[in-house]
């Protein structure tokens, strides 16, 4: 079934409504050269948080530490320009649950929570924690077995425009997703406060900015306080509106997120552009060729384009990426139907799990041979430009 990540579909039929005053406000701004330029130190620089970089802590309104330097983690010039490579031998055999290589650079320890975190409700009830001196909310699903001593890798989940958590949890099947791949499934709510959702605009400062990655840190800090987390293994993914911030989040937090996956998004013109981290993390940029567009009758947002521009500053970082187009607009990816007890968007799963943090820049286990089939389908391929689109006219039903 084909939905509208961003319209009324059969599939979601509720769509965020933005005032037509804002949405032209925010174009004609970008338009006008408002763009602002996001600092790449993955640390929190708003002072309204709390947060201070010099002591590593947060203040009691809520705040997980979110400074990370190269002494703690990976080091290396923007984009992972210095980072070692790990030996062929082990890179053909890298994933998730292999071992750290000894000497290879690993992701920044895991963030700590200035507060008390609460205890993680079941998956599809949402856990509340207080972040910069708001109540945020999130899912947390997680397997319904864990053997002791294992941690888990963790996958951030942002929905898209009409959507909700909800609509993610039963989109890509989270429970599933959970026990099947042994991961734990993170689904953020938005704050309420951001016109599209989530804060990627050029018109967003970067104090709000900051306190989105912020709300990450402490999700991620009470999700590992609850469940171990593997933290060589934390990807983000977002689907359109989502897709958008995940691009912000994972240049803002190269020390911390391991690989990344863009449905339907991408960086630059009204939205943020792309802003050089520590580590050149792998990452996967879908989309639905040339009417990838909102709204269909006067577009505003080109995601074709806003992709590519994404893989444009991915090629200028030395990151290994995968590239799909499906053609089918901005509408869910008509992936085959996956074989019985395998979950759904499994592209995502095996991606996110065979690219730990510690590759060096521009490494994949992927590189230099076909992608696993039938995972990936025929319309994705590594590097920019690569991809043979799907046929304009198969069906996407």
């Amino acid at each position: 079934m084909v939905y509208r990540f961003l319209s009324v579909s059969p599939f979601v039929r509720r769509l965020l409504v933005v005032p037509v005053a804002t949405s032209v406000a925010a174009i004609s701004f970008a338009a006008c050269g408002g763009a602002t330029t996001a600092t790449p130190d993955d640390g929190a620089s708003g002072s309204s948080s709390g947060s201070s970089s010099s002591s590593g802590s947060a203040s009691s309104s809520g705040g997980a530490s979110s400074s990370a330097s190269s002494s703690s983690g990976s080091s290396g010039s923007p984009d992972g320009g210095v980072e070692a490579g790990v030996d062929p031998a082990i890179l053909a055999t890298a994933s998730c649950s292999a071992p750290v290589p000894a000497g290879a650079e690993t992701a920044a320890p895991l963030p700590t929570y200035a507060g008390t975190c609460p205890t993680l409700e079941p998956g599809g009830t949402f856990t509340t924690i207080t972040s910069s001196g708001a109540a945020r909310r999130f899912f947390v699903y997680k397997p319904e077995t864990i053997a002791p001593g294992e941690k888990l890798p963790v996958v951030f989940l942002w929905h898209w425009l009409g959507g909700d958590p909800e609509d993610m949890a039963r989109v890509i099947d989270a429970q599933n997703v959970a026990n099947t791949r042994r991961v734990l499934a993170v689904i953020p709510a938005p704050k309420g406060d951001a016109a599209f959702r989530w804060p990627f605009e050029t018109t967003q400062t970067q104090a709000r900015i900051d306190e989105e990655l912020r709300f990450f840190d402490d999700m991620l800090a009470c999700v590992n306080a609850s469940v171990p987390v593997n933290k060589e293994c934390v990807a983000s993914m977002g689907v359109s509106a989502g897709a958008l911030w995940t691009a912000q989040l994972a240049s803002g937090r190269s020390t911390r997120i391991s690989s990344f996956v863009s449905l339907s998004g991408g960086t630059g013109g009204v939205i943020k552009n792309w802003t050089p981290g520590v580590h050149a993390m792998p990452g996967l940029v879908l989309w639905g060729g040339a009417g990838d567009v909102f709204p269909e009758q006067l577009p505003i947002m080109n995601f074709e384009k806003a992709s590519k521009n994404l893989e444009g500053a991915l090629v200028a970082g030395g990151h290994f990426f995968v590239e799909c187009i499906h053609n089918c607009g901005h509408a869910v990816p008509p992936f085959d139907p996956p074989p019985a007890g395998t979950p759904a968007f499994d592209i995502v799963w095996r991606f996110v799990l065979d690219h730990p943090f510690w590759l060096g820049g521009g490494q994949s286990p992927m590189a230099g041979k076909p992608l696993p089939s039938p995972t990936f389908p025929s319309w994705c391929s590594i590097g920019q430009g690569t991809a043979v689109p799907r046929a304009a006219n198969a069906a996407c039903d």
